[in-house]
């Protein structure tokens, strides 16, 4: 675990020092698109402005003139750029998005105990894999009311990738993937469920042992599940599956709020 937690670590510096480098540039590409809109708007305020004085301009200018718009394509240009424009900006939104949910999910203060909403963890790596599953799966969330949880967030947000991206892949090609969490008897309680392929009994038993996968060779290390398990021990947890194949399978996860208070965290 101690490796593990070292590999976190690295991983947050680097994507903390990535999205340094990209939120510069993609800041300056948001913010430009105002002024190039409201200069749009001036420019064509200007050449609408010559319809005005037509009968003051010599004819064979104007010809000229229409003649250029035409050329150009005037009237489509007029259409087109404020969706144009707009697009950019939706764009440049979600490039912003990206890099704060790859930030929320490689925490660099991963390796020290801190308190967050799970909901915020959930988010950000539904985000993180949206391009993964918007054509494919429909994901339902019921969050709860939760209490704030004192955990080490990037690991944490790692074991709702590995459940989350198994539950995406389950699915073959059109289906659910739901996603629950209450607050019972102390416990954060967090229920990932799809109604993919399914998993058959014989693998159900090793579900969590290092190496073991159901995934064709070269998709899957079989490791992901495994770190998941050790990852919820750390945090006084527990992680259970249940499955049938052909119906889906359904992961949940308690972690009492209190669980630092009773674990045993000097050598994590």
């Amino acid at each position: 675990m101690v490796v593990h937690s070292e590999k976190m670590k690295s991983l947050g510096q680097l994507v903390a020092g990535v999205a340094h480098e990209l939120n510069n540039p993609i800041n300056f590409i948001y913010g430009n698109l105002d002024h190039l809109r409201n200069y749009m708007n001036d420019l064509i305020g200007v050449i609408d402005s010559l319809a005005q004085v037509a009968d003051k301009v010599p004819a064979e200018v104007m010809e000229s003139i229409e003649k250029s718009k035409e050329e150009a394509d005037y009237q489509f240009i007029l259409e087109d750029l404020p969706p144009l424009i707009k697009s950019c900006k939706d764009g440049a939104e979600r490039c912003k998005q990206i890099v704060l949910d790859l930030k929320n999910f490689s925490r660099l203060d991963e390796a020290l105990l801190k308190e967050i909403d799970i909901h915020e963890g959930l988010e950000s790596t539904l985000n993180i894999l949206y391009n993964k599953f918007k054509n494919k799966v429909n994901v339902h969330k019921e969050f709860g009311e939760l209490p704030m949880l004192s955990c080490y967030a990037g690991q944490l947000n790692q074991v709702f990738m590995n459940i989350l991206d198994n539950a995406i892949q389950a699915v073959p090609e059109h289906g659910d993937v739901y996603v629950r969490t209450s607050f019972e008897n102390n416990n954060i309680k967090v229920i990932i469920e799809d109604n993919g392929a399914g998993i058959d009994q014989e693998s159900l038993s090793r579900i969590f042992d290092p190496f073991f996968t159901t995934k064709p060779v070269g998709e899957g290390t079989g490791l992901g599940l495994s770190i998941s398990y050790r990852i919820i021990k750390t945090h006084n947890g527990t992680i259970d599956v249940e499955s049938e194949k052909g119906k889906g399978t359904k992961f949940t996860i308690k972690i009492p709020v209190d669980w630092h208070k009773e674990a045993d965290i000097a050598g994590v």
